[in-house]
């Protein structure tokens, strides 16, 4: 075919078949354009002209569609992971005003430090500085923890509340850079649980605490040992710190037993003053209370419980009290067997259980004070027994007569006050240089006790709660000053003011069918014990709140819960 005849005009039915179909309307560029069946139509997408063509097949995506990311594996998580729908953002996480924030400057005493943070979450701890310094595989977390249960039994045993044993624990573990620890304090039950990151198994560790015995002198050697182990300029290994505690589970008690004997006396004799007795009443009782004080000995060394124990001692000085209304001697029996049996009264026990009720620690508390009741049952049980065979035999007993008394005489009464706390600090074995303050401590609060309740005539709940907040008051400032516990300085201070006589006179009263007057005499004497544990409480938060004694923070409470 020649070029002219392709130059050659086409036929119309030549011409037709290429045409569009009907309703599409050609594209022209003030030009013809020759379109067929495979013309795009009007409304779809062009290419633009110079692009490459590219391979395509069915399985790959129309345009429009998004392609979502092939999903990642998850990281294998734990109960401690993050939540997926968390984010960080978001304000119900944290309190509203912000998570506050805590600076434990080293100046205070490491009781007030490991206290605020014991009462904070563990993700809002401060991280802790290692101040006892371990190789570079980190402290051996099993001896760690093995030696805070160790010093928190010595607490324990010793006395101290379970606010302030599980304080030293905690103290202990963040020494040697454990800081996700969880101490945890019963009545006989230690145990303490260290996790070292969110996704690895807890390290628990427990010891139980089956025999107690108040020796202060042993505790205030653990408290220096916990203080040296809290200070960044002293350096204990663990080795050592198990050396000391061994030195202070063999040292010997400061006082021997005669001494212990003879304090037991005094403090029966100068009890009896405080009731309204005299000379002979005194010497009564001194008596009656060191012969009951050796037949607990006796009965202890054969293995005897306690509740036991209580109840032998106890009958001494009742059958004295007996013995000289039968030989109508003019003293007051209930004088000789109120001073007799308030050596025998778990005073320090029942304001430990009032005070951990206070702190939040209720079964502590309730075991406690559990303790407390089996104590005075047994006492009941050895009065009552002696009363029961003096009555056969004709005694003519008066069960209150130490309650109408004469006047009170002041300088005898406070002189009774210090010897009585003088004798309790011996018994309690507190260290020498301990004794004085706390003699004069005792003084002071009888001193405020009867100028309140003789000369002020105000009643004797609210004079005994002030008393004891003044002593509370005092015995935090000292155990500030030497930073130590303040056990040594309250204890026996607070020995005057127990609810001695009421308590009696009170069980006594049920237990001889005078219902009305017993349960009278026992609900003061439980409303005196409360007063007393909130007296020394609180006197001890007002020297943390207000005073600034080496210390420059407070510690945060629990916050109230309106009864939910």
């Amino acid at each position: 075919m020649t070029d002219a005849e392709d130059r050659k005009p086409q036929s119309d039915e030549a011409r037709n078949a290429f045409l569009p179909p009907s309703g599409l309307a050609a594209t022209a560029d003030n030009e013809s354009s020759t379109t067929s069946e495979f013309a795009l139509p009007d409304g779809l997408a062009v290419p633009k002209p110079g692009q490459e063509s590219e391979t395509t097949s069915e399985f790959a995506l129309p345009d429009g569609l998004d392609v979502a990311p092939p999903p990642q594996p998850e990281p294998e998580g734990s109960a401690f992971s993050t939540p997926r729908t968390y984010s960080a953002r978001q304000a119900t996480f944290t309190p509203p005003a912000g998570v506050p924030l805590v600076r434990l400057t080293k100046d205070v005493p490491w009781q007030d430090r490991m206290r605020t943070m014991l009462r904070m979450p563990v993700t809002e701890r401060p991280a802790p500085e290692p101040v006892q310094r371990h190789d570079d595989s980190g402290p051996a977390v099993p001896r760690v923890l093995d030696l805070s249960l160790r010093i928190g039994e010595l607490l324990l045993a010793g006395g101290e509340g379970a606010e302030d044993v599980e304080a030293a624990m905690f103290a202990v573990c963040r020494s040697y850079g454990l800081d996700r620890c969880e101490p945890n304090v019963t009545f006989t039950l230690l145990a303490v649980s260290y996790q070292p990151s969110l996704v690895d198994d807890p390290v628990t560790a427990s010891r139980t605490v089956r025999r107690r015995s108040p020796d202060y002198t042993r505790l205030a050697a653990v408290y220096q040992l916990v203080d040296d182990l809290s200070d960044d300029e002293t350096q204990v290994s663990l080795e050592e710190a198990y050396r000391r505690l061994a030195e202070m589970r063999r040292n010997r008690h400061p006082y021997p037993g005669w001494a212990l004997t003879a304090a037991s006396g005094l403090l029966a004799g100068s009890a009896s003053v405080l009731v309204g007795g005299g000379l002979l009443v005194f010497v009564a009782a001194a008596v009656g209370a060191m012969l009951g004080d050796r037949l607990a000995w006796l009965c202890a060394g054969r293995g005897l419980p306690e509740f036991y124990q209580f109840t032998v001692a106890a009958t001494p000085p009742a059958a004295i009290g007996v013995a000289l209304t039968l030989a109508h001697a003019d003293v007051k029996a209930s004088a000789v067997i109120t001073g007799g049996l308030f050596a025998l009264l778990p005073g320090r026990a029942l304001v430990a259980g009032v005070q951990d009720g206070l702190t939040g620690f209720y079964i502590t508390a309730s075991a406690r004070l559990l303790e407390v009741l089996y104590f005075f049952v047994g006492i009941v049980i050895g009065v009552l027994t002696v009363l029961y065979f003096g009555v056969q035999l004709g005694a003519n007993l008066v069960p209150d007569a130490a309650l109408g008394g004469s006047d009170p005489q002041p300088v005898l009464q406070i002189a009774a006050s210090l010897g009585l706390s003088l004798a309790f600090a011996v018994l309690l074995q507190q260290e020498r240089s301990t004794v004085l303050m706390v003699t004069l401590n005792g003084g002071v609060a009888w001193v405020v006790y009867g100028a309140m309740h003789d000369a002020g005539d105000i009643s004797p709940v609210a004079s005994t709660a002030v008393a004891a907040g003044v002593v509370g008051l005092f015995g935090q400032l000292l155990a500030r000053y030497r930073f130590a516990s303040a056990l040594p300085y309250t204890t026996a201070a607070i020995g005057p003011l127990l609810p001695g006589s009421a308590t009696y006179f009170g069980l006594l009263g049920i237990a001889q069918n005078e219902v009305d007057s017993g349960l009278t005499s026992l609900t003061k004497a439980v409303a005196l014990a409360m007063a007393i544990a909130i007296g020394v409480n609180l006197g001890s938060e007002i020297s943390r709140l207000f005073l600034r004694i080496g210390s420059a923070e407070k510690r945060r409470a629990a916050k109230r819960t309106r009864g939910f």
